[in-house]
Parts: structure tokens; C-alpha cells; sequence
């Protein structure tokens, strides 16, 4: 996911960062040569061949660049490590914080090297020369040194073996640390790369999350704005069509027709507000109740008999409780297949039957019209339909009938509860 850790590169220091690296820098070099001072002054290396002004030199150019440590961490470790060694030939007394500088050095090229698979072969490099000057080191020293220099020697080894051993193990010890170090600080760095990277993709994936809930929120509003309003728009079209054809000939049909209309726009005000109580609501307890069930069908053939149709019901089978939601899916599809037969259709007669089969609800509405839903495959009303049923893990089959007209069909599993006595 992340890709080898070889091939990610620290970013540079910031600019607050390089600051504080010069002040660093300046301090340390500061006190190294007041490291210089002290060590000239008891007489160290009273007979070395550099001058004092050479030594401050070598002493500025081993330290002051740690002020850059961060910045160009490569060329600091190799700087300071060549002026290191030239130093020693130059018998420079000031030491320690020469070594310190080295440490420094070789730790920040591990940390902040940008490429850290180069960063790795530099400082393998430096121990290397490290310790081969250390060798060459003790080539040129360890003839001059005497026996009488060791009068007071009690140990179990010799003392020039005691000599290189010790520095061969020092120095190992202060560069495996260097590096050991240098290791972990860039480890840590590249997991917190990997954390923020974790961090923005779960952010991107909780807008999208949030975006996908958004839409499918539209979708749900769109697909109950539908199914409530349609049905009753339909009727109330229907019959204030049927009451200005026969509002001058006959005032009592026209005036059922317009309490129709009344009725059907009561009905629709009344769906709407139990539809916005279940938005507001979300996945309250009243969530499932706010819809109308099966047991509001007869509603619906009323509707379809004052558009004028001849409709019938009929439920078959021993009826079964149901869950509220499926039992308002089923009224739903009831719903949009009764105001499809009524605009569209131009049918006469609807036939609408609740069967509950061993296994199985089944919902089956029936017209004698032209064989058309009038919203094709891609239409709102049967991508409700079919979203319903799915939702239940049933089958819907909506088409025109052999002997003409267009049927509705949806199946859903059924789960019936035994009692036991």
C-alpha cells in the first residue's frame, strides 16, 4: 500500500528547523573552542605541528557545519568527517566535541538523509575510513611507545593489544549508536508519513461514505415523494376532469367528483406529513409505522373505483403479521401499480389480490387496459417497485397479459411464526 520504505523520502527542515540548527551550531562551535582553549592550556599536544591558528581552523570547519546538519545532511557527514581525520594528523587537542560533531553527523544522515538507501552506503563509507585511519593510526604510534611507558601494567593482556582493543570497541560502540539511532528516527518519521497518509484516505473515504449516504437519502425521498403524491394527484386529476364534464348537467355527480378531490387532497397533505415525520425522525421508532400497510389496500380500490374504474380486492390465504416495512412495500407497489392503471392504462377495470401462499406474500394487480405502465424500464414508479422487492429478497414481474391489459406482480419470502402449545 505504502511501497517499499526505500523509496520514500524525507522531506527537508522547515525553515524554523534550519534556524535552530544554526544556533545549534554556532553554540556548539563555541564551545569547542573554548574545549580548545582548556586543552592548550594544560599543554596538550604541546608539540604538535599545527599552530594555534591552524587549530581553530580545524576546530571551526569540524563543528560549524552541524549549523547545516539538516539541511544538507550528506555533505555535513562527509565534510565533518574528512576534517576529523585530517585534524587528528594535524594533532589538533581539541577532541571531544570533534567526536561529538562525527556522532552528530553520521546520526542526522541516518534520520534526514532525503535518499536513505544512498544516506546508508555514505555512512557505511565513513566507518570504514573511520577505522582504517584508525588502523594507520595505531601503525604510526604503537612502534614509538615503549615498554618502560607500562611499568605499572597488571592486566591480562599486553598493553598494546589493551590499547587497540579499547579503541577499536569504543569506536565501534559510537558508531553502531550513530547509526542505530539515525535508523529509528527515520523509521519513526516514515510511519508518521504513513499514519497521515492512513489519516487523509480515511477522511476521503468518510466524505465519499457521506456523499454516497447523501444520494441514496435523495433517491429514498424521491422514491416516497413519488409513491405518496402521485397516487392521490392522479385521482384528484381524474375526478376534477370528471366534475367539469358534468358540472353543468348534473351539480350531484359533480359534486362527488369534487369531494372526491377534497378527500384525495386530504389523504395526499395527510401521506406527506407522515412521510416528512419519518425523515425527520431518521431510524427512530417510529420510523417503519409512519408508512401506510396492506391493511390500508381498500383505500386504494376505493380511489380507483371514484377515477371511475370498476375495481375489486380480495385477500386468499390465511393472512399472517407482518413486519411493517414489508407490509408497507407491498402497499407501495399496490399503490404505484393502481395510479399507473389510472393515468396511463386507460383501462376499465383493476383487479387487486393479496395472496398468502405457504412460503410466500404474493401481491398481484391486474388491468384491462393497453398493456403500458407508461414509465417503461427506466420510469421512477417501477424503479420503486423493484427497489422495494429487493429490498425483501423477492421477485417482481411487471408486464402486459396475454389476453390484453397489464398486470403487477411481486412475490416476497414469507416467514411464518409457529406457535407451539
Amino acid at each position: 500500500m505504502y511501497g517499499d520504505l526505500d523509496d520514500w523520502r524525507r522531506p527537508g527542515p522547515t525553515a524554523r528547523q534550519q534556524r535552530t540548527d544554526l544556533v545549534v551550531g554556532v553554540v556548539f562551535a563555541a564551545f569547542a573552542l573554548l574545549n580548545l582553549a582548556l586543552a592548550r592550556s594544560v599543554g596538550l599536544y604541546s608539540s604538535a605541528p599545527s599552530s594555534a591558528a591552524e587549530q581553530v581552523l580545524w576546530t571551526l570547519l569540524v563543528t560549524l557545519p552541524i549549523a547545516w546538519r539538516r539541511r544538507w545532511p550528506d555533505a555535513v557527514a562527509i565534510m565533518v568527517a574528512a576534517v576529523f581525520i585530517v585534524a587528528q594528523v594535524r594533532s589538533v587537542p581539541e577532541q571531544q566535541l570533534a567526536g561529538g560533531a562525527l556522532f552528530c553527523s553520521m546520526y542526522t544522515l541516518g534520520a534526514w538523509g532525503p535518499d536513505h538507501r544512498r544516506a546508508k552506503w555514505i555512512r557505511g563509507g565513513i566507518i570504514a575510513a573511520m577505522f582504517v585511519w584508525l588502523g594507520i593510526f595505531y601503525l604510526m604510534k604503537l612502534p614509538t611507545v615503549t615498554a618502560a611507558d607500562f611499568d605499572d601494567a597488571a592486566g591480562p593482556f599486553s598493553p598494546i593489544a589493551a590499547i587497540a582493543l579499547n579503541g577499536v570497541l569504543i569506536n565501534l560502540l559510537i558508531f553502531a549508536f550513530a547509526y542505530f539511532f539515525g535508523e529509528i528516527a527515520w523509521i519513526a518519521a516514515r510511519r508518521q508519513h504513513q499514519l497521515e497518509v492512513q489519516a487523509d484516505q480515511l477522511r476521503a473515504s468518510q466524505a465519499e461514505a457521506r456523499e454516497r449516504a447523501v444520494m441514496g437519502e435523495r433517491v429514498r425521498i424521491a422514491r416516497e415523494l413519488h409513491d405518496v403524491v402521485a397516487h392521490h394527484v392522479s385521482v384528484m386529476g381524474v375526478q376534477a376532469s370528471a366534475a367539469r364534464r358534468v358540472l353543468d348537467r348534473d351539480q350531484v355527480k359533480a359534486k362527488t367528483a369534487l369531494a372526491s378531490v377534497e378527500q384525495s387532497a386530504r389523504t395526499a397533505v395527510d401521506e406527506l406529513r407522515r412521510m416528512l415525520s419519518l425523515l425527520r425522525h431518521g431510524d427512530g421508532p417510529d420510523r417503519q409505522t409512519a408508512g401506510a400497510g396492506l391493511d390500508r389496500v381498500d383505500d386504494l380500490v376505493v380511489s380507483a373505483r371514484e377515477a371511475g374504474l370498476t375495481a375489486s380486492a380480495g385477500v386468499f390465504g390465511e393472512p399472517a403479521d407482518l413486519p411493517d416495512s414489508l407490509s408497507q412495500a407491498a402497499y407501495r407497489i399496490v399503490q404505484e401499480a393502481v395510479t399507473n392503471t389510472i393515468k396511463h392504462a386507460g383501462a376499465t377495470t383493476i383487479d387487486v389480490r393479496i395472496r398468502y401462499l405457504a412460503d410466500e406474500l404474493e401481491v398481484d394487480v391486474a388491468d384491462n387496459g393497453r398493456g403500458s405502465t407508461g414509465a417503461g424500464t427506466g420510469g421512477l414508479g417501477l424503479i420503486g417497485m423493484r427497489e422495494r422487492v429487493a429490498a425483501h429478497d423477492g421477485v417482481l414481474e411487471a408486464g402486459g397479459r396475454t389476453g390484453g391489459g397489464y398486470r403487477v406482480r411481486a412475490r416476497f419470502p414469507l416467514e411464518r411464526t409457529v406457535e407451539v402449545a
